[in-house]
């Protein structure tokens, strides 16, 4: 267990050093900031750096940011925020494979305030994992809400794919 531990730290080390933003002294690293705050974004390459670590270690491709995933996954998560509640991954994935993506995948959750949490928690869950573990997956959109009134304050959306037919 200690080992898995200590490969899921490397992995985040790695997707740290890897990201397209340096961190400055005394500034706090993107996966620890907490988007349970009005404005917060989630800082997609850093999520793309992270994941894409992570199925290295696991024997498998990195993934390109789509901006119409990305699209997508902050509608998800906005829709989300202003039901209050999680939705279908689903119904998601359909409304992905209508715009055209071949195989989409999703991770739609709520009340992880870092990307390091939801991270954490998707590695956690078999299904969830299996999503971030999809061998077909070459592109990946991520987003978040803030819903100030909710118990979950943040919801998350994810969606991998492979190219679009």
């Amino acid at each position: 267990m200690k080992r898995l531990i200590l490969i899921g730290l490397s992995a985040l080390a790695l997707a740290a050093c890897q990201s397209e933003k340096p961190v400055a002294r005394g500034q706090t690293p993107s996966f620890y900031v907490s988007m349970a705050r009005a404005g917060a974004e989630v800082d997609a390459a850093m999520a793309r750096d992270m994941i894409s670590a992570y199925r290295g270690n696991n024997g498998l491709r990195p993934l390109t940011l789509d901006p119409d995933l990305q699209a997508a996954a902050q509608a998800e998560a906005d829709a989300m925020a202003r039901a209050d509640r999680p939705s279908s991954a689903e119904s998601f994935k359909a409304r992905l494979a209508s715009t055209g993506f071949a195989q989409p995948a999703a991770n739609l959750s709520a009340g992880y305030h870092t990307l390091a949490e939801a991270f954490s928690g998707w590695r956690e869950s078999p299904p969830h994992n299996r999503v971030l573990l999809d061998a077909r997956a070459t592109r990946i959109g991520i987003a978040t809400a803030y819903a100030p009134n909710s118990k979950y304050k943040v919801y998350w959306a994810l969606a991998v794919a492979a190219d679009k037919r």
